[in-house]
């Protein structure tokens, strides 16, 4: 009986692990990618002929990663994403031992995050090995395949070494497209909010990852020649983390947190230098105010939950429609701001319109006790433009903009008013369903801003 309260127990446990929430697709991937793992550490083991040079070397490196973990652990992560360097460490072990350690090596790494930095659900934990591992035994398996092609002549020294740094680099290009193709499969599946273009190929995550995969690789050349360098080269990985965890914090403090837009403070020193340098060059600009139409309803209606996941979905149409070069933040509660550089006032009309009708399309799911109800969301914006050669402050656009989306409120809203610069600022009317009739609107001294939104 006591073996079967004990199993009981255990099964009761298992049932509860949050991995079964997962939908269901995401369910059979997440456990795909860690059978793929569990496999991949079989078949190594069982091909690899473990010698004691190679168990003193997977020791070092080990011994320096957990030691560099437990120097940076106090920088760390009381909110936001964790950042991690572990991949210094962790290349020299793909390149110089057989694919198993590679494989082995970030179960160390992820187990002291896991219990010495930040506690994590043990299927992410799991799951983020699998992908690792698998990645860097991919480099680990292209770099020795391809060794063949490294001179062995004493009198090439020098191409020696530059063919075996461009195998390295090679290497660290599969383990990256490797790494990334899986995670931010289950990233994107598990939150559809998530941008994949921030989270990858902004200019941070690329210099944060090819920061990383340099000292790597010098690490790895200098461990190649002299293991001790690794005990030499921890300072300088301490720095690493530092340096990009001041970054992060940088960044954090830019952005608004529900969404990952700037927040208002950061979108208005950033939107003043560049209308000032768009007045210096006489550039065009745009500026957009986005509101929600009838956000209280929503909440009050289906709760604030559905209220927070129709922000989130907005700003993610927000970053995925935008250019690299716009900027985009949040004003308020249910308000956006965009600022449009090098725009005139027809594209800018053209970019608001078409956001409009994006956002317009998007469907979201409230729960309830039939399966959900579909709630569908529409936004007003009031666009106010610079054109060339024009002299304006920014609380001057923002006010244009400010009536304009007044005018596309009280005009039916699901639509976009546009305000010019050219003939003094006057409201042009356009849009969805609520269309306005086309006419001019001077703007008035006094600008409100509609609260029934």
């Amino acid at each position: 009986m006591g073996m079967a309260r004990r199993l009981m127990r255990w099964w009761s446990a298992i049932r509860s692990w949050p991995l079964w929430s997962l939908r269901r697709w995401l369910l059979v991937y997440v456990l795909t990618v860690i059978a793929m793992g569990l496999a991949a550490v079989g078949v190594a083991a069982a091909l690899t002929k473990i010698t004691a040079h190679d168990l003193e070397l997977f020791g070092l490196l080990l011994g320096c990663m957990a030691l560099s973990i437990e120097l940076t652990r106090k920088a760390g992560e009381q909110s936001g994403e964790h950042i991690d360097v572990q991949g210094v460490w962790e290349l020299p072990v793909a390149i110089l031992l057989s694919p198993l350690y590679s494989l082995l090596v970030p179960i160390a790494g992820i187990a002291l995050v896991q219990f010495r930095v930040r506690r994590a659900p043990v299927h992410r934990r799991v799951f983020s090995w699998a992908a690792v591992g698998l990645a860097y035994a991919a480099a680990s398996l292209t770099f020795h395949s391809l060794s063949g092609l490294i001179p062995h002549a004493p009198a090439a020294t020098f191409w020696r070494a530059t063919v075996w740094t461009l195998l390295v680099a090679v290497s660290v290009l599969v383990k990256v497209v490797v790494n990334k193709a899986t995670v931010m499969t289950a990233v994107k599946g598990s939150d559809p909010t998530v941008s994949i273009r921030a989270q990858v190929f902004s200019r941070e995550p690329i210099y944060n990852n090819a920061a990383e995969s340099c000292i790597g690789v010098i690490l790895t050349y200098g461990v190649a020649s002299n293991p001790l360098l690794a005990v030499v080269a921890l300072p300088v990985v301490t720095l690493l983390h530092r340096s990009m965890r001041h970054v992060q914090l940088l960044s954090e403090s830019r952005a608004d947190s529900k969404t990952g837009l700037l927040n208002a403070a950061t979108w208005e020193r950033e939107s003043a230098a560049e209308l000032a340098r768009a007045v210096r060059t006489k550039s065009p600009l745009a500026v957009a105010l986005v509101d929600i139409d009838k956000f209280k309803a929503i909440n009050d209606t289906y709760g604030h939950l559905v209220g927070d996941q129709v922000i989130k979905e907005i700003a993610a149409t927000l970053n995925t429609m935008l250019r690299d070069y716009d900027r985009a933040g949040r004003f308020g509660g249910e308000e956006f701001s965009l600022l449009l550089p090098q725009t005139r006032a027809v594209d800018a009309f053209r970019i608001a319109e078409r956001l409009r009708a994006n956002i317009a399309a998007l469907s979201f799911i409230a729960p309830g006790a039939s399966g959900g109800e579909r709630v569908q969301v529409t936004v007003s914006i009031g666009v106010a433009a610079l054109d060339a050669g024009s002299r304006r402050q920014l609380a001057e656009l923002l006010a244009a903009a400010d009536a304009a989306l007044y005018r596309a409120k009280a005009c039916g809203r699901d639509q976009v008013q546009m305000i010019s610069t050219t003939r003094g600022l006057s409201a042009i009317s356009g849009g969805g369903s609520g269309r306005g009739s086309g006419s001019h609107q001077d703007t008035p001294s006094v600008f409100r801003r509609a609260h029934n939104s």
